[in-house]
């Protein structure tokens, strides 16, 4: 072989390497997705409620993605594609009541698609029963306290029950801590209920922002002496208006309802 059959037989070699290691290079680059985490359900499992389906993670740089909702038993087993239910969200149906649901998530690419299924969700529980049919703006039934929400008018909020510390209030005193019991519907203690206080005559004590009463219907706040305390040398109450009312509703209106409380005041000694 001569020298110039030498050079160009190299020279095909070589070229026949670069295709082969392109070729090489360009089948790795090229792979349908893979699941690396399956996807993910989260909501509450129960009749009415929306569950949100994860894509999860996936390699091969995926450009779509398809979601498959399926109805299983209460085992998770035995699963059937719900028809129409392909996106990511999913309104849970009556029919779901008893069993669980799984999502299968389809990612796609130039070179191909793969699916993965999320775990089972929890067994589908009933929905939830509706609020309790109300007479004269109460609940029909139920005990303990309501929130306010489920009070309406014909009925009432009641400030029936008040305390402030320290007691009595003094010349010295520079914070005054006031609570106020709210109740509706024959006693019962009232959660959620707006509570606003305010000293008079006004700028004896700062204004507290209106305040939620808690699971015992007591809302605490503290006012703050102002310059105009003691109103008068004789002063020997303080005298609070005080507030409750329902959210969104008229402060004049609806369930709300207003008192004008004292605290003992000491001057002297």
């Amino acid at each position: 072989m001569t020298r110039k059959q030498n050079v160009l037989a190299l020279l095909v070699a070589g070229a026949v390497t670069v295709l082969a290691v392109a070729g090489l290079s360009d089948a790795a680059n090229r792979a349908a997705p893979g699941n690396t985490a399956e996807p993910k359900i989260s909501g509450t499992a129960q009749v009415g409620q929306t569950l949100t389906a994860s894509q999860g993670t996936w390699s091969g740089s995926p450009t779509s993605f398809a979601s498959q909702w399926r109805r299983c038993n209460a085992q998770g087993n035995g699963c059937a594609a719900i028809g129409g239910a392909d996106t990511s969200t999913y309104l849970v149906r009556n029919a779901d009541e008893g069993d669980t649901l799984r999502v299968r998530v389809t990612a796609k690419n130039a070179d191909g698609s793969a699916s993965a299924t999320s775990n089972a969700t929890d067994v589908v529980k009933p929905k939830a029963a509706p609020p309790p049919v109300s007479i004269n703006g109460c609940p029909a039934a139920g005990s303990g306290t309501l929130d306010v929400g489920n009070v309406a008018a014909p009925a009432r909020l009641l400030i029936d029950g008040q305390s402030v510390s320290p007691s009595p209030i003094s010349r010295s005193t520079g914070d005054v801590t006031v609570r106020f019991h709210v109740s509706a519907c024959n006693g019962r203690s009232v959660q959620n209920a707006l509570v606003l206080a305010e000293a008079i005559p006004f700028q004896q004590f700062s204004i507290p922002a209106e305040t939620p009463t808690g699971a015992d219907g007591w809302a605490t706040m503290t006012m703050h002496q102002a310059g105009a305390f003691p109103a008068s040398p004789r002063q020997q109450l303080l005298a609070v208006f005080v507030r409750a009312r329902k959210t969104g509703e008229n402060v004049l209106g609806g369930v709300s309802t207003r008192r004008l409380v004292s605290f003992p005041v000491r001057l002297n000694g």
